[in-house]
């Protein structure tokens, strides 16, 4: 489980630059439909070894001032509750305004970390200016320019340093944890009331009428389970009330606890962009993934609507295409055990061991068929490898040279892994160190 930290501050100070950069996912955040570059609220990063997850509370503030402390308080209040550590944003262009003052009023209060961050500071004359800043009461301040990275690196030293250790593999005696995800209204209570054959999730046609992540206990195939119902996850536009804007925060944390994500799928919307986050927020946090294509029973469809349909899912995925994908319906039951069945093998998948002799004896003989490439003029010998004792699929591969192996040849290897041991629907990490 990781750190949470939540971004917080006035429009238009360069939030979502800085977002961008830490998320390293620039190409998850464009909306082709509207032209408009639309931000994740929620992203996974990692700094000096250390993960955290990211929340950008940014983009709710609609119309003059007046209304700031009414909407905006609520949000900033809720991020520093539910965060472990926050950063507040403001901009050397503007200096200080009533909107900055009224958030460092609210951070002045808390104890948990508050990093007062100074953007679009690129020259000296700037870093001269940034010096009002003190007057907000929050301590020293970090002056960085986002859109280059420029001062980013003390920042977060600083904020690694300062977030609490988190227990490490919390639900080992816990049992499994199934989390459903999924944007609003794509029918994950549905799914789970049709599971447990009861109505025992509130279902309507209301988008958001689930507020909380909410736990059941589920025994199928003789296989201990708790499935873990999660409010949908939208685009940060779209999130207005502070209610929900923290059922998105639980949900995000519903995904950091689980063992396994069912990402349901509104088969009439497709696999959109937000989806597209969901998945790459599991992906990044070394999770299960099974994708669940719900109300398949309204498509119309031939016999080549579900193999183009799984085509263009995959598509959208690379390169982590080896997910299984199951068509279901919550409301006529279609396929809804299929979907648990196939959760609990990406979960034994994901607690797999094997043996590192069985690893040696199987996959010597076919890197010595096809070894690294040489890089300039190197080249390199592997001549060990094992599973390291991690929660999830990890791999060490021991050589002379560990950094002149280039990506592609890790993917095949990672490649070979999934071919040879079977680990669909995990993501598997494969690291090259010096013997």
């Amino acid at each position: 489980m990781s750190n949470i930290v939540a971004i917080v501050g006035r429009p238009n100070v360069g939030k979502s630059t800085f977002f961008n950069r830490l998320i390293q996912r620039r190409e998850a955040i464009v909306d082709a439909v509207s032209g408009v570059t639309r931000d994740r609220h929620y992203g996974k990063s990692d700094w000096n070894g250390k993960e955290f997850s990211l929340i950008d509370t940014g983009g709710y503030v609609k119309g003059s001032d007046d209304i700031f402390e009414a909407e905006i308080d609520k949000q900033v209040e809720l991020a520093i509750d539910e965060a472990d550590a926050i950063i507040f944003m403001v901009d050397v262009e503007d200096g200080i305004t009533g909107m900055d003052e009224d958030v460092a009023k609210l951070l002045r209060k808390v104890t948990k970390p508050v990093f007062l961050v100074v953007n679009k500071v690129d020259n000296g004359k700037r870093a001269e200016d940034a010096v009002e800043f003190y007057s907000l009461g929050l301590g020293n301040y970090f002056t960085i320019a986002s859109i280059n990275g420029s001062g980013t690196g003390d920042l977060l030293d600083a904020l690694v340093e300062a977030l609490p250790e988190k227990e490490q593999e919390e639900e080992k005696d816990e049992l499994p944890r199934f989390a459903v995800v999924g944007r609003p209204n794509a029918g994950k209570s549905s799914f789970i009331n049709a599971l447990i054959g009861e109505d025992r999730y509130i279902v309507t046609d209301i988008a958001g009428t689930t507020r909380d992540s909410i736990d059941t206990k589920y025994n199928r195939f003789g296989f201990d389970f708790n499935l873990v119902d999660t409010a949908g996850i939208r685009k940060k536009s779209k999130v207005k009330e502070d209610l929900e804007f923290y059922s998105v925060m639980r949900s995000v944390r519903a995904i950091e606890h689980a063992d396994v994500c069912l990402i349901v799928v509104d088969a009439n919307r497709g696999f959109d962009g937000q989806v597209q986050n969901i998945f790459w927020l599991a992906q990044k946090n070394r999770k299960g993934i099974v994708i669940l294509v719900n109300k398949w029973d309204l498509v119309e469809k031939d016999h080549k609507t579900t193999n183009a349909f799984e085509k263009h899912i995959r598509k959208q995925c690379e390169p982590f295409t080896d997910v299984p994908i199951v068509f279901i319906s919550a409301l006529t039951k279609q396929r809804i055990y299929k979907a648990i069945e196939t959760a609990v093998e990406v979960y034994k998948n994901r607690t797999k061991k094997i043996k590192t002799s069985v690893l040696n004896d199987t996959f010597l003989p076919i890197i010595e068929n096809y070894p690294p490439p040489a890089y300039k003029g190197k080249f390199v010998k592997i001549k060990y490898i094992m599973q390291l004792p991690t929660a999830q699929p990890q791999f060490a591969f021991f050589c002379n040279l560990p950094q002149y192996v280039r990506d592609p040849y890790k993917r095949f290897l990672e490649n070979k892994l999934r071919d040879l041991f079977d680990f669909k629907g995990v993501p598997v990490s494969v690291y090259m160190r010096k013997k």
